[in-house]
């Protein structure tokens, strides 16, 4: 099991939410709407994504992480530098 199993329903509820947010961005494009609330549109979805990635980050560390921190060596070594770059992205983001 991934460390997002307890959260898996909270995180695909959120996926679906922002699915519908992004739906909607482009009916708004399509009904010409003012350009300023389509870009508040988009930043809303952005935020959500964020948070999801947010969640899911958590959940690596508090299951991945940390099981790999109790086996120790390589296995260690491997899911913290994956947690490192997966920050590293997320803040370029």
């Amino acid at each position: 099991m991934h460390g997002y199993g307890a959260d898996k329903d909270k995180v695909l509820g959120r996926l679906h939410r922002i699915e519908g947010q992004v739906r909607a961005i482009g009916k708004m494009v399509e009904e010409d709407k003012y350009c300023i609330d389509v870009l508040t549109q988009i930043a809303a979805s952005n935020s959500a994504l964020k948070s999801v990635a947010l969640l899911l980050l958590d959940d690596h560390l508090n299951h991945c992480v940390r099981q790999a921190s109790i086996e120790g060596g390589e296995v260690a070594d491997e899911k913290l530098a994956e947690a490192s770059a997966a920050i590293a992205r997320l803040m370029k983001s």
